[in-house]
């Protein structure tokens, strides 16, 4: 079994957006009360971060997590590496592997330089980078299949571990990507709002992925203040498909 917990849900900017006073932003309802959009999957006793975003911190204390066994990351983005250096008290008792490709090691490796240094100061992330393509790849026995998706013109990677598929900031999947989620339990699918965007699919466009996959159920995620507010939308999104939100855990066949 794949458990994926989800510890944030919203765009780069979070929900409430700072300054904003629309019917999202000043909710009462905690699903729509979004951090920058992250998850963790359990599987075979070992805890899988995906992304690590500047909300990292507080996603991990409200969690109650403390133990991270490596890292996948999708692409080089703020929202989705910003927090690598609160990584610290994961890599105590050993190396924290960080799974990603060749280009984004590149820019960790340019922002985070003191991380890598011949001779590194006491308390620094104890991090290595392992630079991955889109061949599977196995992370302590368990099976990761990388996923090519397109953010615009930025190649970025999803992810499969067993019948999980977690695909975040998409615009396009190429359409030979899609034999790589055949028979999918869970389907996690970003989806920023219902009005075009330049980088991002729509609401209709993920139904549309959704669709096309089959999946037994469906989350949607990264989720801006755009897309109004949870309880009224998902009236009318299909059965099997739902706003995920923040500290929701659901697991997979």
């Amino acid at each position: 079994m794949v458990q994926i917990t989800f510890l944030g849900t919203g765009t780069s900017t979070g929900v409430p957006q700072i300054g904003c006073t629309c019917p999202v932003c000043t909710s009462s309802d905690p699903r729509d009360n979004r951090l920058r959009t992250s998850a963790m999957i359990s599987v075979d006793g070992k805890n899988i971060l995906i992304d690590c975003g500047p909300d990292f911190r507080q996603q991990m204390l409200r969690a109650h997590l403390s133990r991270i066994d490596a890292v996948l990351i999708t692409h080089i983005h703020y929202d989705h590496t910003g927090g690598i250096d609160d990584l610290r008290p994961f890599g105590e008792s050993g190396t924290l592997p960080i799974y990603l490709e060749s280009s984004v090691a590149e820019g960790i490796r340019t922002r985070l330089p003191y991380c890598f240094a011949q001779h590194r100061y006491p308390g620094v992330p104890n991090i290595s980078l392992q630079e991955i393509g889109t061949t599977p790849f196995s992370i302590a026995g368990t099976e990761v299949i990388p996923i090519r998706v397109m953010h615009y013109k930025l190649p970025i990677l999803g992810y499969r571990i067993g019948r999980l598929v977690y695909i975040t900031d998409a615009l396009t999947i190429p359409d030979e990507e899609y034999d790589k989620m055949k028979d999918v339990d869970v389907l996690v699918i970003n989806a920023l709002r219902k009005q075009p965007h330049l980088s991002h699919q729509t609401l209709d466009d993920a139904l549309q992925v959704i669709e096309r996959v089959g999946p037994r159920v469906a989350y949607l995620v990264h989720m801006s203040h755009h897309m109004g507010v949870a309880a009224e939308v998902e009236k009318c999104l299909p059965p099997h498909v739902h706003f995920a939100y923040d500290g929701l855990t659901v697991n997979s066949l």
